[in-house]
């Protein structure tokens, strides 16, 4: 059976906002780039590179790279990311900001080629901004060739004066702005 395109964009978009009242963040995130003719535009597009050395206790008995230590890598690189754009550590950021944070709420990863002890490896990371949610894009070289390509979705929080649970919230114009100006 086939069905009208308007219809099933319709029913993403009930979709879409079902997931926020039924789920709350990580359906909302997940929907929101499921689905991407229907999420909200992104506003703006950021690079940041950084130098990273592979040491001794980031590898295996076989001095390869033991690969959870590459998640470490791409979360302290999307903090760097912030830290550059925003003129301000994450703890600042935290106060400044008076959010919770921006969790992790789906992430993917591909190992390509294996890095070693010594290698000083290349992470460039490009973050694209939606309403409340932001994707954050990460490749990580050595020697100009690519051993590891990941994905995150991390989403803006802050505490829910009644509750104390975090929830999504809109990013600040005045973070989209001073990433916008970086560009």
């Amino acid at each position: 059976m086939t069905v009208p395109c308007a219809w099933r964009r319709d029913k993403f978009a009930r979709r879409s906002l079902q997931a926020v009242a039924n789920h709350g963040l990580r359906a909302a995130a997940a929907d929101e780039t499921a689905h991407p003719k229907k999420a909200i535009p992104y506003m703006t597009t950021y690079s940041n590179r950084r130098v990273v050395r592979i040491e001794w206790g980031d590898c295996d008995p076989a001095g390869i790279i033991f690969y959870p230590r590459y998640f470490e890598i791409f979360d302290a690189s999307t903090a760097a990311l912030f830290e550059r754009a925003l003129g301000m550590t994450k703890f600042d950021q935290l106060k400044h900001f008076n959010f919770a944070g921006y969790p992790l709420v789906r992430t993917r990863a591909k190992f390509i080629k294996p890095t070693r002890f010594g290698d000083d490896v290349t992470v460039e990371s490009t973050i694209t901004f939606g309403r409340s949610s932001f994707n954050v894009e990460h490749k990580l070289s050595c020697h100009d060739q690519l051993c590891s390509e990941c994905s995150e979705t991390r989403v803006w929080v802050i505490r829910d004066p009644l509750t104390g649970n975090i929830r999504s919230h809109p990013v600040p114009q005045e973070v989209l702005a001073k990433f916008a100006r970086k560009n």
